[in-house]
């Protein structure tokens, strides 16, 4: 498809309803976290006047899209008041000061309840933040409020008990996916600049993908984390935004250490000054096509396909590769559906009736496995991961598509008709990279036929996360010259 056939079916979506001018972002929602902060310095723009248009866009997101389940219009426009006498006495406390961000609703905020997207849970106000969000004080960041989730964070889905159905602003009928779908649509809407969510087995990506924005799930223990997932160590914090550099800033914040967090590894990541420039002239890219479990859509085949072959003319060496996928699949589900087994052993019974159903199905299967599975699972992951380090060896970086499919109808788990049984068999270039604790970015690589986003991944070995985000600007370049 060329990029006139692209403009010409997004065009008709967004000429299907007034829903749609969500995606038109209002003048103070635009700018980037550079612009934002440039024009603070200078006075140019206030954050009080930016955080009051981002809390009435996250409000007309919400009521449209169901996008948000706290919005904290007290909190945020006293911390914009703060950050506007800092910007004032020119004494800004650190790089975001004064930057719009949401929160997923699984990552722990003081004043907040963490509610999970579970009506099981606790509604009182938390006492202290995870570290992600403690850095994101730190910096200076304005707290909007919290983004929806599916139950418990458990499907590439968002839709659940407790927030019911979160819904795609490219078309209201169609799921943005999950479980930061509630994150990633805040981010395509213009609804913060600036959004935490968490990836298990594809939840930043995957909606990045399904939205048209970028999500970056970080080498696993970059983004301290606490309390810890019941989903275990495949649970990686990160990025969404509608910029590359944005997401690149953000994880610069986020990046630290934190005693809470045991699994943090104790030697340093290096820090970054800059978001490197990347050239593909050289570069040595494995291409992989093929996921471990159902199979890629035409649209999205094709929109990939030509973005391979856009970096290949700037001078990649690409090569097909195949990941060392057997078994990653099941190997996937036993640690999934172990924790979810270990999330509902923390719920009585009585309140599980209402939950959702998929999450006590999953729960039921993992409460199946052994104690000998579990620690062989381990082992089988530890040879899985190193596989999938071995093949930065013969390559910088690896590529692929985001998800199998294009986004879907609302109210399903898995495309109608696809034969599919589970969200994990279309979002199947996702959760191996929860395995190997690697860094991958979604971005946007073109439309379907429908004028649907689709996403390209970009994946690299642990620790590679800006060569991994540098690859990303370069390719969100290449993309928006077309």
């Amino acid at each position: 498809m060329n990029s006139t056939e692209n403009s010409s079916s997004a065009r008709s979506i967004l000429e299907r309803s007034e829903i749609y001018s969500l995606l038109n972002l209002p003048e103070l929602c635009r700018p980037g976290v550079n612009d934002l902060v440039g024009a603070y310095r200078n006075g140019a723009l206030s954050p009080v006047d930016v955080t009051k248009a981002h809390l009435a866009r996250a409000e007309e997101v919400d009521t449209a899209l169901n996008a948000f389940s706290l919005i904290d219009h007290d909190g945020a426009v006293q911390a914009a008041r703060a950050s506007e006498e800092r910007w004032r006495r020119g004494r800004p406390v650190g790089p975001l000061d004064g930057v719009p961000v949401t929160i997923k609703d699984a990552v722990t905020t003081q004043g907040w309840p963490s509610r999970y997207g579970s009506r099981t849970t606790d509604a009182s106000p938390q006492r202290s933040d995870s570290p992600s969000v403690r850095l994101l004080r730190r910096s200076g960041a304005v707290l909007l409020g919290q983004t929806a989730i599916p139950e418990f964070g458990w499907k590439a889905l968002t839709d659940g008990p407790l927030y019911g159905i979160t819904r795609n602003p490219w078309n209201p009928e169609l799921t943005p996916g999950g479980s930061s779908g509630g994150a990633a649509v805040a981010a395509a809407t213009g609804a913060g600049v600036l959004h935490l969510g968490t990836d298990g087995g594809g939840s930043i990506r995957v909606p990045a993908s399904f939205t048209g924005v970028v999500g970056h799930k970080p080498t696993f223990g970059r983004v301290p984390a606490y309390p810890p997932s019941p989903f275990g160590t495949v649970s990686h914090i990160g990025p969404l935004a509608r910029r590359v550099a944005d997401a690149s800033l953000m994880l610069d914040v986020l990046s630290g250490k934190d005693p809470r967090d045991w699994h943090q590894n104790p030697l340093a990541f290096a820090a970054r000054e800059a978001l490197p420039a990347f050239s593909f002239a050289g570069a040595r890219v494995g291409v992989w096509t093929t996921p471990p479990a159902g199979v890629v859509a035409a649209d999205v085949s094709a929109e990939f396909h030509r973005a391979v072959r856009l970096i290949e003319q700037r001078g990649a060496t690409v090569e097909p590769v195949t990941p060392p996928l057997d078994g990653a699949l099941e190997l996937f589900h036993l640690l999934w559906f172990a924790g979810a087994a270990r999330v509902l052993s923390g719920v009585r019974a009585s309140d599980q009736s209402g939950m959702d159903l998929g999450l006590i199905a999953i729960a039921d299967a993992g409460r199946r496995f052994s104690a000998a599975d579990y620690v062989d699972a381990g082992i089988r992951r530890a040879e899985f991961g190193a596989a999938m380090e071995n093949l930065f060896g013969s390559f910088d970086l690896l590529i692929s598509p985001t998800t199998a499919v294009t986004p879907f109808a609302v109210g399903a788990d898995v495309p109608r008709g696809s034969g599919l049984n589970h969200w994990t068999e279309w979002a199947s270039f996702s959760f191996p990279l929860n395995l190997s604790q690697q860094p991958a970015c979604s971005i946007p690589c073109g439309r379907s036929s429908q004028g649907l986003p689709i996403g390209l991944q970009i994946i690299g070995p642990r620790g590679a996360d800006w060569r991994v985000l540098g690859a990303a600007a370069a390719c969100e370049q290449l993309f928006a010259a077309i």
